[in-house]
């Protein structure tokens, strides 16, 4: 028997329900995370399963509208999941889909398997804390939440809504050696054999599911943690050695394409940065890289987990909101509806090239988002409704859509969150202004504008 590895830190698990532990199974309630390796609930909930001489299971409720996810999302995460369902089988760990209202349906589970305790993992976004704190006063064992997402957990990264990244920084920092640890094996110790159990009909579910067909999957981008690993070998190895200096031409080729995987937790955030310090990679390179990966991504989840309103107007700095409506009824030169943005019918090839990109690929270039979200607040009728169209298109198309990167993303674009008052103008207030020839000065406008008129897919 292999020797018993070192219990999980504590500071990354929280008790959801101050329920004790039960003599009973444990069961990973997977949602976020949704891989095998790299993943700190799992490992916590077989330690927790070794602590109580019990077997591990691991549910996955699946829900038939997450947020208004279309087919192209469903079919990504389904796909990824399939290869869990693998790796969970090589453990001798059962993988069971449960369907209906994750709350219920994962506390009948645990109630009719007599469940000793119930791992979850974390995630700021509304809906599934709401799943949580139902779940906590239904279930009769113990619910915990593990930071299975990001390097330092988000509650304790800090108590309060950041103002900017110079003000979370040193914060994260001061707990990254702490945090950015080699992961331990599982080692789940007391499985029993499954007799009979089929194998999950991954088709028959995807069938089952009522959502927008009209978004159809990609094409070009694998799902999986398998895939995911290949990705982010492949940004080692051809796109990291220009990252500082290339990372906002979109024609460079010098991004990691990793988003899609980290928003569906296919990878691991604290295994890219081990591998990415491990890489031997130019220091300019890998103190550009971590920034974005750990320091403003974890800035996006403390912006959603400390303000309830980040998904909309309501939710940006006082300054930033007052400074555009001021402005809201300043005269603007083109405005457009919610269905001529979607259709890329604007004036503005550049505009319309990033989001013809957006729609057949599922990805843009963070640069191109940018763009793209400000020339929305420049050509909709006000910016309340400026920021919901660009939240609308941007979880309906993209695939890391309904994330806080993508909600902080808008957050800064559109107003000014994370970032400081600027020089004032008509329309945009006292908000960063970006336009095409700031695009021009930075790369080749019509090479990109180019590329996606001809292939519709990321570049090279």
């Amino acid at each position: 028997m292999k020797n018993t590895p070192p219990s999980p830190d504590s500071r990354r698990i929280r008790n959801l329900n101050a329920k004790p532990d039960r003599d009973g199974p444990v069961i990973y309630w997977m949602s976020r995370d949704q891989r095998v390796s790299h993943n700190w609930a799992l490992i916590c909930a077989c330690w927790k399963a070794n602590e109580l001489c019990k077997p591990v299971e691991v549910i996955f409720t699946l829900s038939s509208s997450f947020l208004g996810a279309p087919r192209r999302h469903y079919d990504f995460m389904l796909r990824g999941l399939a290869g869990v369902e693998a790796a969970l089988s090589s453990m001798g760990i059962p993988l069971t889909i449960l369907q209906g209202d994750p709350a219920h349906a994962a506390s009948e589970h645990a109630a009719k398997i007599e469940a000793g305790s119930v791992i979850t993992d974390f995630s700021p976004l509304k809906l599934t804390r709401a799943w949580k704190e139902t779940a906590s006063g239904l279930l009769p064992c113990s619910l915990y939440e593990v930071d299975a997402h990001n390097i330092v957990p988000c509650w304790l990264a800090s108590p309060k809504q950041e103002f900017a990244a110079r003000t979370i920084r040193p914060k994260l920092n001061a707990l990254l050696d702490t945090f950015l640890t080699e992961f331990p094996d599982p080692n789940p110790r007391f499985q029993t054999p499954v007799v009979d159990r089929p194998a999950i009909d991954w088709d028959r579910l995807a069938a089952g599911i009522e959502t927008d067909e009209s978004i159809m999957p990609v094409d070009w981008l694998e799902p999986g943690e398998q895939a995911a690993g290949k990705q982010l070998q492949s940004f080692i190895e051809h796109g990291l050695h220009g990252y500082a200096k290339s990372r906002n031409d979109p024609n460079s080729g010098c991004v990691s394409r990793l988003s899609p995987y980290l928003h569906y937790g296919q990878i691991s955030a604290q295994q890219v940065a081990l591998s990415i310090l491990r890489s031997g990679a130019d220091p300019q390179n890998l103190d550009a890289f971590v920034e974005e990966l750990f320091v403003r991504r974890e800035l996006a989840e403390n912006y959603c987990f400390r303000n309830e309103r980040y998904d909309g107007f309501d939710g940006l700095p006082d300054w930033s909101k007052a400074s555009l409506l001021e402005h809201a009824g300043d005269s603007r030169d083109y405005v457009y509806t919610p269905e001529t943005f979607e259709r890329a019918g604007t004036h503005d090839p550049l505009w319309n090239a990033a989001q013809s990109q957006l729609i057949g690929t599922g990805i843009m270039h963070g640069y191109m988002r940018m763009y793209w979200a400000k020339k929305i607040l420049e050509w909709s009728s006000s910016p309340v409704a400026a920021f919901e169209i660009a939240v609308a298109l941007n979880d309906r198309y993209a695939l890391d859509g309904r994330d806080p990167n993508g909600y902080t993303g808008i957050a800064w674009s559109i107003g000014g969150l994370h970032d400081r008052p600027w020089f004032e103008r008509p329309v945009y207030g006292r908000i960063r202004y970006m336009n095409a020839s700031g695009c021009a000065r930075k790369f080749d406008v019509q090479r990109y504008i180019d590329a996606v008129v001809g292939r519709s897919r990321p570049s090279a």
